[in-house]
């Protein structure tokens, strides 16, 4: 027999995150590519309410600008668990978004994991991390480190996850005036796709400043925004694009320095102040 709920709200983070390097090893026949990547969570969080309602829908507001309901992740995601769910009800979802779209820090991803999180829970679903973990690669690459909530290494296309514990220090993340299209970048001919796997073990007791991320030279030839907040933020630290951008993001030792430096970076390119975590907001 169905379950019924309650009008409760329960209010979830989506947590931004940061690819402390990105390096492309090769493309597979299939197309996509094979990558090594450093995963960490910020402070930095959308907001999402869901409420139980009557009618056996989807309902999500505000809508996007420029995406159908169908391509969004939010819906997509509440789709996926509907043969799971054991109760009668549907669910209306309100997002309050904070962290920019394409920007590399994983907006939409984030959105969707906590969704996948929140509805397993609601419709009563009874689905592990793992599952929901495989569920959520379905959505995209960086879905599943969101799912699980720990800082990571990754390989694959990014779903192959290992527990990190890499530094959390404070950052200043820039958030250019662009939209980076990842599929221009990952398409792009003068993407570099042969940088060496590296040892897991290497990677992780090593200074990951001495790595790259390998989209940031054609994202900054194709993105003048990109190229300007990279310039501004490297006159006081190690800038570093994440993801395949449009964000750029640079690491201190405190947040009195990271705000010090904002204040003189900020009049150039806008941004925020985040602290570097390890375990998600969400899962906390």
């Amino acid at each position: 027999m169905a379950t019924s709920m309650t009008t409760s709200t329960l209010t979830l983070p989506a947590p931004a995150k940061l690819n402390l390097f990105l390096h492309i090893n090769e493309q597979r026949e299939d197309g996509y590519h094979e990558l090594q990547t450093l995963f960490q969570f910020i402070d930095r969080c959308d907001a999402l309410h869901f409420t139980a309602i009557s009618e056996d829908a989807i309902q999500i507001s505000p809508a996007i600008p420029g995406v159908k309901t169908k391509d969004n992740l939010i819906h997509k995601a509440a789709t996926l668990l509907i043969p799971f769910k054991k109760v009668n009800t549907g669910i209306q979802i309100k997002l309050d978004k904070v962290l920019p779209m394409g920007g590399g820090i994983g907006g939409g991803s984030s959105d969707a994991a906590t969704t996948l999180v929140a509805l397993n829970q609601l419709w009563l679903c009874g689905l592990n991390t793992q599952q929901l973990s495989e569920i959520g690669l379905k959505l995209g690459a960086d879905v599943p480190v969101f799912v699980q909530g720990h800082a990571a290494w990754a390989e694959g296309v990014g779903e192959k996850l290992t527990p990190a514990h890499p530094t959390e220090p404070w950052y200043v993340v820039l958030t250019p005036a662009c939209h980076v299209n990842t599929g221009e970048i990952f398409s792009h001919q003068g993407l570099t796709r042969d940088t060496p796997k590296l040892r897991i073990a290497l990677a992780l007791e090593g200074d990951v400043k001495n790595y790259q991320n390998d989209c940031e030279k054609i994202v900054s030839e194709l993105y003048p925004e990109v190229k300007l907040a990279i310039e501004s933020l490297n006159q006081y630290g190690s800038a570093r694009l994440t993801g395949t951008g449009a964000c750029v993001f640079a690491a201190f030792d405190s947040k009195e320095e990271a705000q010090k430096v904002f204040s003189k970076v900020s009049i150039r390119v806008k941004g925020f102040i985040a602290k570097g975590l390890n375990v998600s907001p969400l899962i906390r």
